[in-house]
């Protein structure tokens, strides 16, 4: 893993303090993506994500096609292998830090949870124009494990943050009202930290942290 990684930890901004010696401030967050900003091209984003399986994803596919046809939208499906929901975006960067990846999968390992069911049963359009699946009560689940993989960066517990769990489907300038859909439903068993290489539609999983495991 370490080969991928050669740029210096100068060209990785991290959202939050992994690799540092406490927990980041709010204002040094903003600073960090103020730098962000003005500083080299973004080439890699780090994240942490819950993926369906494949049978799942096959299914959120065709859900994505129906909608895509049904309300005229021109915007291209995601593929079914880069389904996810995120939970936690680490950082975005030009390139990787050596052992950068590590020091996320050590913090992430530190959560603790039970596998769970979440379940998909409407669709929607963002203000963004992403069209994504969302839920209700039937996303708790995915609430409680971001809140705990963010107090784990943190370094403490702090209040709820504002999350809305959702799997992006595609992107389209025309927004659809929300609509129910058949629920899509699967157990929830890991947390993937994602390596995706921005502009080229390609996901790297670097680590998969199993649910219900007990930490080192």
């Amino acid at each position: 893993m370490h080969d991928l990684f050669a740029a210096s930890s100068e060209t990785f901004r991290p959202i939050f303090g992994v690799g540092s010696d406490g927990p980041s401030t709010l204002p040094a967050r903003r600073a960090r993506r103020r730098h962000a900003q003005i500083g080299p091209a973004r080439t890699d984003r780090l994240f942490l994500a819950v993926l369906p399986d494949s049978e799942t994803a096959s299914r959120i596919a065709q859900v994505a096609r129906h909608l895509r046809i049904g309300h005229g939208l021109t915007g291209k499906p995601l593929k079914p292998e880069h389904f996810h929901v995120t939970l936690f975006h680490v950082g975005d960067g030009s390139g990787l830090p050596s052992g950068f990846a590590e020091s996320v999968t050590e913090r992430a390992a530190s959560v603790v949870m039970p596998s769970f069911r979440v379940s998909f049963d409407r669709a929607l359009s963002f203000r963004n124009g992403a069209l994504v699946l969302s839920g209700d009560e039937s996303v708790i689940g995915l609430e409680v494990l971001q809140q705990r993989l963010s107090d784990a960066f943190d370094g403490r517990p702090q209040p709820a943050r504002r999350f809305t769990p959702h799997l992006t489907l595609l992107r389209d300038g025309h927004r659809i009202p929300e609509q129910p859909i058949e629920p899509i439903s699967w157990t929830v068993r890991e947390v993937v930290l994602v390596h995706s290489l921005l502009g080229r539609t390609t996901h790297r999983h670097l680590a998969r942290l199993p649910l219900g495991a007990q930490p080192n």
